[in-house]
């Protein structure tokens, strides 16, 4: 995706949550150049993975751009020309994550249990999107949908679960909520458990059992009938 500076915006983000992001990241008024040459192309990347890492540990509040940069091995003039302010830098950073989530792990020919499991796979190896999530909620959005952009990048997880109600694959039910449940079964033992944390260290068998689990209680779960 590119990024955008939304420097003017900050302020309003922070009153009302994530309202207005993709607005913001779309007004040709506030964007700003992406990098055009391969070692620019280069130094966002490490922003990003730095930055990833940063506010995955210490949330928005906590994070410091001193840190990023130091990371990076760049400076905060780039930084700031890239994605405008400490804000526009986690927004990009959380929407690109949603976005890689609903490419790289689709729901497949309406097998939610298929789905669920391959979540609680891509946790293993991607942590830090969960635990920016958690932070998303903890600091922008206490109530409601974590993410009110869903509509503007494209729900095709809902669309998904609503062609396969129609297959007669999943039970009846508002997709939102069929899909708020499989989420939550699958991030049983997710980084940011209250329960128990899973870690990919763990014996292959222990994830095997959980997946086995996983797998046979959404399927009874979301089943028509």
């Amino acid at each position: 995706m590119v990024y955008r500076s939304v420097r003017s915006n900050a302020g309003s983000r922070k009153q009302n949550g994530w309202s207005g992001i993709i607005g913001a990241m779309d007004d040709p008024t506030t964007r700003s150049p992406g990098p055009s040459t391969a070692r620019g192309i280069a130094t966002r990347g490490r922003i990003i993975e730095a930055a990833t890492t940063e506010f995955a540990r210490y949330g928005l509040a906590g994070a410091r751009i001193d840190r990023i940069v130091a990371a990076a091995r760049t400076n905060k003039a780039q930084l700031y020309a890239y994605f405008g302010d400490k804000d526009g830098l986690f927004d990009a950073i959380f929407v690109d994550s949603l976005e890689r989530i609903t490419e790289m792990v689709p729901i497949r020919d309406g097998d939610l249990a298929d789905w669920a499991v391959r979540l609680y796979d891509d946790y293993l190896e991607n942590p830090d999107l969960v635990r920016l999530a958690t932070w998303v909620r903890l600091e922008r959005r206490p109530a409601g949908f974590l993410a009110e952009e869903a509509e503007e990048l494209g729900d095709v997880k809902r669309q998904a679960i609503t062609e396969a109600q129609a297959a007669g694959k999943v039970r009846a039910g508002d997709p939102d909520d069929l899909k708020a449940l499989v989420i939550g079964m699958s991030m049983t033992w997710s980084p940011v458990s209250n329960v128990y944390a899973a870690t990919r260290e763990e014996p292959a068998e222990v994830h095997e059992r959980r997946r086995a689990l996983l797998r046979d209680s959404v399927a009874r779960v979301v089943a028509p009938g």
